[in-house]
């Protein structure tokens, strides 16, 4: 009876103002149904009610996203060509100008779909998780934090959503995660935080060097000019702090102890979302509202990125733990994404979001049947495992599937990715000036396009070491396949990798015009 009470409770909270709900703000919605999850979970006396929530909730999430996505296509369709959709602005804290405000651009779109469907997947990952209710009371707030920086076009706000999307990692993998945890969750932690100082410093010095009259970064960009001599040192502070988040090498350390030791919806979400805040930062604030320094100084990080594509891939080949292995892989592609944005044109800047969306469902996909073989077999070393494929078929085959969404087969995401980063990385000629010849991107680019052979070799060499050859452990041979749970995760992240490597373009065209007024602010330098 208690729990008809309060799954009734959550429904009518759900539906609240329900006759006003689209003359109301969607966007808030992102935001106040984790915290109407939260409320409930700490309400919860059992197992089956955080359940209960945490589906409830993570379904009215997706059904926002996907109202959400009709509607920006609708509104667009209609010739509403406004740089920003449902936008809204609360005065928050007068005195220094910051408000609550948001809206959305196809990129933003985007990425709250992208969030929407690894929480979904993420609570069906974590359906047997030990202390259910701790752990679903920091993955809420972890989703507060993502689907806030999102929808925030207030960099105050922005930066108050990044921060309380990182402050849960250090509980969720010190009290959560295997191995060396503790370790693990204080190293993510600090160099993060490390991050974050270099990012309010650029976020004071863009507010005060801007006129001191706004947060908002459409106003800045449209109204307001950042002086050149003060972009040259808040652009690197700002692309650092973003980028440390994004796995920019040599600062990309934390991820793979953080992803080894992570369980497995954290994993999910961290490396599916989290890390896109980074190269959505550096994109969104960074090239956007420093159009002169990301040209003057954008091929110092145009080498970080190249080095993290290339160094993420060959680190991969020589591991052994199967998620130390989807992690430099991270870190690999997540560095492409950046190296895509510092080239500083359309098509690249739209492989780098269309990659973003790619590697956000395909490592999730990973670490999802990673979480799942490990439950299993209680090893991550592929040299104690073989012939998987005859015990757990269903899970073998969606593990063949992401590797080859991986390495770039065409027909799945990573492939139109990919290509649309390459495509526009070679028609970079002539961004920095001292590659009049444009010798410099074109190597660069070159060397990044290795890192596809590369992908290749250790995904292929994980997938015949794991899931074909002779069983290694006879105890192996009573293992189960996937419960219903874990299908309905891996089947969920297989269609939308499917969805994108058939039909990129309705991806593209939603995100290529949302880039169209960054180019244009960088085409007047």
């Amino acid at each position: 009876m208690k729990n008809k009470k309060l799954l009734k409770k959550f429904t009518y909270l759900c539906a609240l103002h329900y006759r006003n709900f689209f003359s109301m703000n969607i966007l808030s919605y992102f935001v106040a149904v984790p915290l109407m999850m939260i409320v409930l979970l700490f309400l919860s006396k059992d197992l089956k009610m955080i359940r209960t929530i945490m589906v409830s909730g993570s379904v009215v999430l997706l059904g926002l996203a996907t109202v959400l996505v009709v509607l920006f296509i609708g509104e667009r369709s209609s010739g509403n060509n406004a740089q920003m959709l449902f936008t809204q602005t609360v005065e928050w804290f007068k005195p220094l100008n910051v408000t609550y405000s948001v809206g959305v651009d196809g990129i933003s779109v985007a990425m709250l779909a992208l969030s929407a469907i690894i929480v979904f997947t993420g609570v069906f990952s974590s359906w047997n998780m030990a202390m259910a209710k701790e752990f679903f009371l920091w993955y809420c707030l972890l989703s507060v934090g993502v689907f806030g920086f999102f929808i925030s076009t207030d960099l105050f706000s922005m930066f108050m959503f990044y921060e309380i999307a990182l402050i849960p990692m250090y509980l969720l993998i010190g009290l959560w995660g295997t191995g060396r945890k503790e370790y693990s969750a204080m190293k993510l932690t600090l160099m993060l935080m490390g991050g974050s100082a270099f990012l309010l410093v650029g976020i004071i010095g863009i507010y005060y060097t801007s006129g001191h009259s706004t947060f908002n970064l459409l106003e800045i960009a449209q109204n307001l000019h950042i002086p050149v001599e003060h972009q040259r040192w808040i652009f690197p502070a700002t692309f650092l702090g973003f980028g440390v988040l994004g796995a920019l090498f040599p600062f990309h350390t934390w991820s793979p102890d953080g992803h080894a030791s992570a369980p497995t919806a954290v994993s999910m979400l961290h490396a599916g979302v989290l890390m896109k805040l980074g190269g959505y930062g550096c994109f969104r604030v960074a090239i956007y509202l420093m159009p002169e320094a990301a040209h003057e100084l954008g091929w110092i990080f145009l080498i970080l990125t190249g080095i993290s594509v290339i160094y993420g891939a060959f680190s991969a080949v020589v591991q052994t733990d199967l998620k130390y292995i989807n992690a430099y892989s991270s870190v690999s592609h997540c560095g492409l994404v950046l190296f895509a944005i510092l080239m500083l044109n359309q098509t690249a800047m739209t492989g780098a979001v269309m990659q973003m969306l790619s590697h956000g469902l395909m490592t999730a996909l990973f670490f999802s049947l990673i979480g799942l073989i490990y439950g299993r077999t209680h090893t991550r070393d592929i040299r104690e495992m073989g012939g998987l494929m005859k015990i757990m078929p269903f899970a073998s085959v969606c593990y063949v599937i992401a590797g080859l969404a991986s390495l770039g087969l065409p027909g799945l995401s990573g492939f139109v990715a990919e290509m649309t980063i390459f495509v526009g990385s070679f028609g970079a000629q002539d961004i920095f000036p001292f590659a009049a010849t444009n010798t410099f991107t074109t190597t660069l680019t070159i060397v990044a396009c290795c890192s596809i052979v590369i992908t290749a070799v250790y995904i292929l060499r994980t997938v015949g070491k794991i899931l074909y050859g002779p069983v290694q452990n006879e105890h192996h041979l009573s293992l189960t396949d996937a419960a219903w749970f874990e299908r309905i995760s891996a089947v969920g992240l297989i269609v939308a990798i499917v969805f994108m490597g058939f039909y990129p373009s309705s991806v593209a065209n939603i995100i290529s015009d949302s880039i169209t007024p960054i180019i244009e602010k960088l085409a007047m330098i």
